[in-house]
């Protein structure tokens, strides 16, 4: 039976040179490449591919968010993400975000292979550069994560790690409570926080304000 397979990544060359390698894996075939993860999404919804490798960083929507969404309309895809940071951070949102394995864009080809099988054979794999990252202090983690929030989330973040209001941040922002309660939402569910203590303690190991605030 054969193995179909969509690749996600922004970098036509990278992408090219992995979709050749693959190809060269007995019954395996890349159906698709895509350059962007809406094009990713969009392309997992009509071909149904057994394996969806997605780029945690691409622009605009990301490996992560299109993780999600390729889950939830095409549930038989195994997603495995390619990234450059061995991080556990990255890891551990892709893996809530529907992913089976994580792989450094460093690794040998036959890691890549290897994570390829395992995830279709309903296991976990990580790169191991990644697990041996997993003891490493987290505040690397957050200011790797903070690169995804726009400039007014990280505002907003800030404000409410120090402790200010719903109104008083609004206010100091010049914008509506309601709206500073979208962000706050769209805050953790960006980061998978789910409580205003959880963001408190991710802007201090991101360096946005200090223990003392």
């Amino acid at each position: 039976m054969t193995t179909t397979i969509l690749i996600a990544d922004d970098h036509r060359l990278f992408r090219q040179g992995l979709a050749a390698l693959l190809r060269e894996q007995p019954d395996w075939e890349v159906v698709a490449e895509a350059g962007t993860a809406e094009d990713a999404v969009q392309l997992a919804a009509q071909l149904r591919p057994q394996v969806a490798l997605l780029d945690v960083e691409m622009p605009r929507m990301g490996g992560i968010e299109a993780a999600r969404q390729i889950r939830a309309l095409s549930g038989g895809t195994v997603i495995v993400a390619l990234s450059m940071y061995s991080d556990a951070h990255y890891q551990e949102r892709m893996r809530h975000a529907g992913a089976a394995a994580y792989v450094l864009k460093n690794e040998a080809i036959d890691q890549l292979v290897e994570a390829i099988r395992a995830a279709l054979r309903g296991e976990h794999f990580s790169s191991p550069a990644v697990v041996r990252c997993e003891g490493m202090p987290a505040g690397r983690s957050a200011q790797l994560a903070t690169q995804e929030l726009s400039v007014r989330e990280r505002e907003v973040l800030r404000m409410l790690a120090q402790g200010l209001r719903t109104k008083a941040i609004a206010e100091a922002l010049d914008i509506s409570p309601k709206t500073v309660e979208t962000y706050r939402a769209r805050l953790m569910n960006k980061l998978d926080i789910d409580n205003l203590s959880g963001l408190v303690r991710f802007a201090i190991r991101a360096g946005l304000v200090s223990p003392e605030a």
